[in-house]
């Protein structure tokens, strides 16, 4: 597998690194990682839909702003939605200028899925297919958030992460917290198979270059349990036409995600025309390292 790592200036000033495989001027496909991952999470991804025989697509994993060696603002203001949407917006029209301006797929989990769903309200004319992994709609996890005790309880954690001192916590005791964060599950804590040497080397490196950008996407964003303090989302509504999708779009859900339970994704049906709804069992929140196999197979389906 050949992964080409770069670094790519847009026209407003961030950059983004980047993980990429399969030659320019292909049509293309896009990775979007979560928290508190990198754009190393989809290489096997990135080899699978590059080769010939699966497509031959030049694929491309950014690192979101604040992650890794993407340009990383201090200011929390920096990170509003509408800002991360201007730089995958951006990296699209240069990754796609030989081939219409258009991605063939776009595909994101967790925090990139937040990025993905307003991309595609806002600008579906830049994707033809839509592809998100545990990552929920706005219009459903707003409904949760303010109607759901057991959403308000799996979201708590969100509380942490928009401390002043979240990422000095973080890093304390080589990154514990976020360890554990990894490896949590519904009967505890254990390291899974997939947390290898190798793969915490490679989050290592992520996390090393500063963990401030990766919190800095929950306190500029309302959308968590409301405390006495903070009304967060039970203070917030959302207009119709901010919440609808008329793409393709396929939805894998890994049904042990303790922090996305799977009443997230009943309802979708109201805001999305053209919905394939995928359950995984005996996977979580990480299916993506879990099950690479299987994403796959289940992208490579939706594609066609």
């Amino acid at each position: 597998m050949t992964i080409e790592r770069f670094t790519q200036t847009l026209p407003h000033g961030i950059t983004l690194s980047c993980r990429a495989s399969g030659d320019k001027g292909r049509p293309a496909l896009m990775f979007l990682h979560g928290f508190p991952e990198g754009a190393f999470v989809w290489d096997a991804q990135l080899d699978y839909f590059s080769r010939s025989e699966n497509g031959g697509y030049r694929c491309v994993a950014p690192n979101l702003r604040g992650f890794e060696h993407s340009s990383a603002p201090d200011e929390v203001s920096a990170y509003r939605p509408k800002l991360l949407v201007q730089d995958i917006a951006a990296l699209i029209a240069i990754e796609t200028e030989p081939c219409g301006g258009q991605v063939a797929g776009l595909v994101a989990h967790d925090w990139g899925g937040a990025v993905a769903w307003n991309l595609a309200n806002q600008l579906p004319q830049l994707m033809k297919q839509l592809v998100i992994i545990n990552s929920p709609h706005p219009g459903t996890f707003l409904r949760e958030l303010k109607t759901s005790p057991a959403q308000q309880a799996a979201s708590a954690y969100m509380n942490f992460l928009i401390r002043d001192d979240a990422e000095q916590l973080l890093a304390q005791n080589d990154y514990r917290r976020l360890w554990e964060f990894l490896t949590a599950s519904k009967t505890g804590h254990s390291a899974p198979l997939w947390l290898t040497d190798e793969v915490k080397t490679h989050y290592r490196e992520v996390w090393n270059c500063g963990l401030r950008g990766g919190c800095n996407l929950y306190r500029v964003s309302p959308m968590r349990p409301a405390r006495p303090e903070d009304p967060a989302a039970s203070a917030i509504e959302l207009p119709r036409d901010m919440l609808t999708i008329s793409l393709p779009t396929l939805v894998i859900w890994a049904l042990d995600d303790i922090a996305l339970p799977p009443a997230l994704i009943v309802g979708l049906d109201e805001y999305i025309d053209d919905l394939t709804v995928r359950t995984v069992s005996d996977a979580s929140h990480w299916i993506v390292h879990e099950q690479p196999q299987r994403v796959t197979e289940l992208v490579a389906s939706f594609l066609g």
